[in-house]
């Protein structure tokens, strides 16, 4: 008789998990992308778009960087347009930084002209107010806590974070590209030879962020260094067939030397993918202060035992990131 019972609630309780209620979808994650919109920004925004697991809630253009207000607002919408994404908020601010001159060599930044020869779709419209009120404004009205990647000089979030300190309560994490910690920087001058562009643009706006608590996961020159572009996946940019794709290697197109000699890196798109898989890179606790006192670290992302306690992203695995990247923009 305890047999039969038993087998009995065994097989109920069989039956109760075949047809139990399937498990809820989880929500997209919301992300606010801040960028200075250059070439490798177009790539990594372009993953986040395709990503069905995140959901982009605004774009905030950084005229500080490599990218002006009015040709990156420009391709923002673009991209948002070409991918059909729907109506998100797009504003720039400034194009200088906080504090000092932009030190981004002129004939590098994206002109007006050079983001209209992408002849993008058009689509979409400007914010009505400027990228700092719309980050602060997205993160203040979101209904769960927003996550950050912040792809150029932190202008925009230095500004945001000084002017709102609460919001690093509705930021779940910072994802930055920037910075080296423990390799050499970017040869942003004969003289400095420790900063990276991002931080070296604007070190006060990097310093507020670093120094407001909220949580960071900084890609530095650390991982990308070891991610390069290579003629080998440009070429698999060109037969994949999706307009993401196609654009890609359009823009890419200008780097080709740079490409062919070694010398050009997945940055931004290293960071986004972090920000959707951390698995892909080994991230270490680290103590990292932003030095802005004028000298030769200028802009050194510096590690100091009474700096703030950061994640640090090295050794990535980069055939596993070139796999998830091409496939979710092919898929």
């Amino acid at each position: 008789m305890f047999k039969r019972i038993f087998l009995i609630t065994v097989l109920c309780g069989s039956i109760g998990i075949l047809f139990a209620a399937p498990a809820a979808a989880k929500a997209p994650l919301p992300v606010i992308i801040d960028t200075d919109m250059t070439t490798d920004d177009f790539m990594a925004i372009l993953y986040i778009l395709n990503d069905p697991d995140v959901a982009v809630q605004a774009i905030t253009v950084t005229g500080t960087g490599f990218g002006q207000c009015d040709s990156g607002t420009y391709v923002a919408l673009g991209l948002l347009a070409m991918t059909e994404y729907g109506n998100v908020p797009v504003s720039c601010w400034r194009d200088t930084p906080l504090v000092g001159e932009n030190p981004i060599p002129p004939e590098w930044r994206l002109t007006m002209e050079g983001a209209q020869a992408y002849e993008l779709p058009e689509g979409g419209v400007v914010a009505a107010v400027d990228s700092v009120a719309l980050f602060t404004s997205t993160i203040e009205n979101a209904s769960q806590n927003i996550t950050v990647l912040a792809l150029g000089p932190l202008t925009n979030v230095g500004a945001a974070l000084e002017a709102a300190p609460s919001l690093t309560e509705k930021i779940d994490m910072i994802y930055i590209m920037g910075g080296a910690v423990d390799v050499p920087g970017s040869g942003v001058s004969d003289e400095n030879t420790t900063a990276e562009w991002n931080i070296y643009a604007d070190p006060h706006a990097a310093r507020l962020v670093f120094d407001s608590g909220v949580s960071i996961t900084l890609v530095p020159l650390d991982a990308t260094n070891e991610a390069p572009v290579t003629p080998a996946f440009v070429e698999q940019l060109a037969s994949a067939g999706t307009p993401e794709t196609a654009f890609i290697h359009q823009a890419l197109e200008g780097s080709a030397e740079s490409i062919a000699s070694g010398g050009y890196y997945f940055w931004d798109p290293l960071a986004a993918a972090v920000l959707t898989d951390p698995e892909l890179v080994t991230l270490e606790s680290r103590s990292v202060t932003v030095v802005e006192e004028p000298g030769p670290d200028y802009g050194r992302t510096q590690p100091d035992e009474g700096g703030p306690e950061i994640q640090v992203a090295t050794q990535p695995d980069v055939e596993a990131f070139q796999e998830l990247f091409l496939s979710t923009l092919t898929n």
